[in-house]
């Protein structure tokens, strides 16, 4: 049975609102799932967001959700992503203190899929869900050197797809999910990005066993 639990993390802008969902069997990682734009409704129970957390929880691993700054019960205000990358860093940390020896996955949509790239924890996983490649600078962003997926519809009213797919495959991404006619949001598509995630998680799992 899958446990729950609700802290405030202390975060440098104050408390962050945190959700711990943790597998009925021993874990095999530790996610960190990263929410979209705070000023656009963004929150950890957002639809996308809640997918990646709960596949991610299906494939054994311990799953922490949080509010950025300024959502929720989160302390402080929204920073353009540089507050909000050092929280996820400062996450990581903990994490890595309270669950020793087992991988650090990552996973991110939209703003959180960047701020994700962003974050320098060198997780044994990453996830990118609708990445804002055009809406954010991406310049700056060090390519994960583990293995990665970038899911991403084609018909995104927010975010340019194409765009999307030319700056992954030059950035050496591990898989490239394009999901046709599927919004930002993945409406009436959410199934697709859990199976796609879902694939990519046993893939990695295989590939780490041989």
């Amino acid at each position: 049975m899958t446990t729950v639990e609700r802290m405030r993390f202390p975060g440098a802008a104050g408390d962050i609102e945190t959700l711990i969902e943790s597998p009925s069997v021993a874990p095999i990682a530790v996610a960190i799932c990263c929410h979209p734009h705070p000023l656009f409704g963004g929150s950890m129970t957002n639809k996308v967001i809640h997918t990646v957390a709960k596949t991610f929880l299906a494939a054994g691993s311990v799953v922490i959700r949080f509010n950025f700054r300024g959502v929720g019960a989160s302390a402080g205000v929204h920073d353009e992503g540089r507050g909000e990358t050092d929280d996820v860093v400062a996450l990581a940390r903990w994490a890595r203190e309270r669950w020793p020896g087992l991988p650090l996955w990552l996973g991110g949509f939209s703003f959180g899929a960047w701020i994700a790239l962003r974050a320098p924890v060198s997780p044994a996983l990453l996830v990118a869900v609708a990445p804002p490649v055009g809406r954010w600078d991406f310049s700056k962003i060090s390519p994960p050197q583990s293995p990665w997926i970038v899911i991403q519809g084609d018909r995104d009213d927010l975010v340019d797809a194409n765009a999307v797919d030319e700056w992954a495959r030059a950035s050496g991404v591990s898989t490239v999910v394009r999901l046709a006619e599927a919004d930002h949001f993945f409406h009436a598509r959410l199934h697709e990005l859990r199976d796609a995630l879902t694939a990519f998680l046993a893939s990695t799992a295989q590939a780490r066993s041989v």
